[in-house]
């Protein structure tokens, strides 16, 4: 099984190719925005640098969020069109799902950055055992969080957990992104009935249409 994995649903534009449970090729290239007019170059380099054509392709795992609400879009966008065009499953993965490691056994969860300027502090999280999600993701304070973990021990895997750790010093957080690499990984040996890729959010978008109306 050849899976593309796709990745834009932070400051980066990260692509791999996989064939079966081997990483062939890896590509992570930071940047804020321009992930649209980067992302086919880099997909088709990866691809030629494993030896294959685009036409080799047979599955495509991408990264759906919550994350950058613009990054999360092209990459779904990006997958799902050229999935069609190849006429192979897109398989979608949140960004929670992608960061956990391989493997990971007992009660963990998974914490990325939401809300990150002092007081209002949150985390996308979710929780899983023995690599299978428990609940779906969810945006939670860092007052929730510290209470929760603080009753209910588990391991704790994601990135910027400064203020967590500060809160709770006997904490030992492993650190843990989400990668094209493990979203491919994932979607390679995924169930394809219902699989169709779409963004995941978690809440609304921020935006407010003209007179302060939410889209």
């Amino acid at each position: 099984m050849l899976t593309l994995g796709i990745n834009t649903s932070g400051p980066a534009c990260d692509v791999a190719l996989v064939r079966d449970d081997v990483v062939l090729v890896s590509h992570l290239e930071a940047m804020m925005r321009g992930q649209d007019a980067r992302l086919p170059g880099l997909v088709e380099a990866a691809v030629a640098e494993a030896g294959f054509a685009i036409t080799d392709l047979q599955r495509i795992g991408v990264v759906t969020g919550p994350g950058s609400f613009t990054g999360v879009r092209v990459g779904v966008s990006f997958a799902r069109g050229l999935a069609l065009a190849l006429n192979i499953p897109c398989i979608g993965i949140n960004a929670l799902e992608a960061a956990l490691p391989a493997g990971q056994q007992g009660s963990a969860i998974v914490l990325l950055p939401a809300k990150r300027r002092p007081p209002d502090i949150s985390y996308w999280a979710q929780r899983f055992r023995t690599g299978a999600a428990t609940a779906p993701a969810e945006e939670l304070s860092l007052d929730t969080l510290v209470d929760d973990l603080g009753a209910h021990p588990h391991f704790v895997f994601g990135t910027g957990l400064q203020a967590l750790s500060v809160a709770l010093p006997d904490l030992s957080p492993h650190e843990a992104e989400p990668t094209a690499a493990r979203a491919a990984l994932i979607a390679a040996t995924a169930d394809t009935d219902g699989s169709s890729a779409s963004p995941v959010y978690v809440r609304s978008p921020d935006a407010a249409l003209p007179g302060g109306r939410k889209p």
